[in-house]
């Protein structure tokens, strides 16, 4: 079996604030902290079977321009989500399963490339908007029982196991692979980088904050149990984890590298892009609104989040 990391987005940014502040708010962290950000999924090649966990950013989906106020930056693009598939040697009718963590688009964007997968997402997150039109879902109703200290689960095959993790999205998942006596760990944004474990926070994105505090508790008491590679999307540290198969210990963190951030091209187009779930707002298709004319209570109608997670596009 050979796990690899797909990587289409680099040089990114989460500030403290944003990865740290969902229980205790955001005021009480340091905006000018920002962990590195990029943007990765992960391919589990079973010698029988290509399996993919999530689908990245749909093609187009045009690159963020941060400015000094920006909490969070997805990167720069590497490569499309699909170039950078193929890049690994794949075609993508070689898929069978596909394993969705939850629905934001990059997670979900690149669903439809995949004539032959089947789509694996929690039960909960049928219906949603993001996979209205996709054929071929399974509703995955963990009925597997539980899977050491995570109470629902599914075996998708053997060593590799669907696992209920809500919180993040109502039907939020996480995926582990058992491999050579390690468990690899694909978390999706149960937090966005590995600072966020160690330091027992949550991100200001959740869907339900009780169940995130739940989830996170669990991940925490099974990586202290069990010699796992923690694998995350939105940061280098997932598949640097990856490539060196590195245990997680919550006691000795790896030494935090800092984003190093170059707002001098910060100029945009007019359209600005949510850095959660990738919906881009278009003044054009909004009546010529501007976005900086929106309401502050304006929300992503995809998301829902706020007017603050937005940049510039």
């Amino acid at each position: 079996m050979e796990i690899k990391a797909v990587k289409f987005r680099g040089d990114g940014f989460y500030a403290q604030p944003f990865v740290f502040g969902g229980e205790e708010g955001q005021d009480k962290f340091d905006r000018s902290i920002r962990y590195r950000g990029s943007l990765q999924n992960y391919l589990i090649d079973t010698g029988d079977e290509v399996i993919l966990v999530d689908t990245g950013l749909p093609a187009g989906t045009p690159e963020e321009v941060p400015d000094a106020n920006s909490i969070l930056y997805t990167g720069k693009d590497i490569a499309s989500y699909m170039d950078a598939f193929t890049n690994l040697g794949y075609k993508p009718e070689q898929v069978t399963k596909i394993l969705l963590t939850h629905k934001h688009g990059d997670h979900s964007g690149e669903l439809r490339s995949f004539p032959n997968a089947k789509i694996y997402v929690g039960a909960d997150e049928i219906g949603v908007d993001e996979l209205k039109g996709i054929e071929n879902l399974v509703p995955v109703a963990y009925t597997d029982g539980p899977y050491y200290n995570f109470p629902e689960s599914q075996k998708i095959a053997e060593g590799i196991y669907f696992i209920r993790a809500k919180g993040h999205t109502y039907g939020n998942s996480l995926v582990i692979v058992e491999k050579d006596g390690l468990f690899y760990m694909f978390e999706a944004d149960i937090t966005y980088v590995d600072e966020a474990l160690y330091e027992n926070k949550l991100s200001v994105v959740f869907d339900d904050l009780p169940a995130a505090r739940e989830t996170l508790d669990r991940v925490r008491e099974f990586v202290r149990n069990h010699p796992t590679v923690y694998m995350g999307t939105h940061t280098p540290q997932g598949y640097e984890n990856l490539e060196a198969k590195r245990i997680m210990d919550l006691d000795n963190p790896v030494p935090t590298v800092y984003a190093e951030v170059d707002f001098s091209d910060a100029k945009g187009s007019g359209k600005y892009v949510c850095s959660i779930c990738g919906y881009v707002y278009d003044p054009a298709e909004h009546e010529g609104i501007a976005f900086e004319d929106l309401p502050e209570d304006w929300r992503c109608p995809r998301c829902k989040q706020g007017k603050d997670k937005f940049n510039k596009a």
